[in-house]
């Protein structure tokens, strides 16, 4: 990935922060998924004052890509106020692993200029996949 292209993805996990509904936690993320066409998905965590009911960006992101048939996705960029990166959450991870390969990269940047790198895989070395759900008849 060019530095030019972190920017990109850095700056539009940044934007999609900017419209994060967080009133309950207070802790607002931003997250920009490329797909391998190099087309930019957005997405922002919105809250619900039933908790339950709210959603990550990551998966707001995935799931704006895979509604309009995009695929193949080689990065993730993740924006939040935090003082150290934070990688997406279990289900958030769970999710990626459905939609992306293991070597996917997933970027977290903070406000303060702290940044990090890891890769899918690292980050859920273990997921639970489709070829799981495959019975055997014995």
């Amino acid at each position: 990935m060019t530095r030019h292209t972190d920017n990109k993805l850095r700056d539009a996990a940044f934007a999609a922060l900017e419209r994060s509904h967080a009133p309950y936690s207070g802790f607002p993320v931003g997250a920009a998924l490329r797909a391998g066409n190099g087309v930019v998905f957005q997405g922002c965590n919105v809250e619900n004052a039933s908790y339950g009911l709210g959603i990550c960006a990551e998966r707001v992101a995935v799931f704006s890509a895979v509604m309009t048939g995009a695929g193949a996705f080689d990065c993730i960029a993740i924006a939040t106020e935090a003082e150290e990166p934070s990688p997406p959450c279990g289900a958030c991870l769970q999710v990626l692993a459905e939609f992306a390969a293991m070597d996917l990269k997933v970027y977290s940047y903070c406000r303060n200029g702290a940044h990090a790198s890891w890769s899918l895989g690292s980050l859920l070395p273990h997921p639970f996949t489709a070829n799981l759900l495959t019975t055997t008849n014995g």
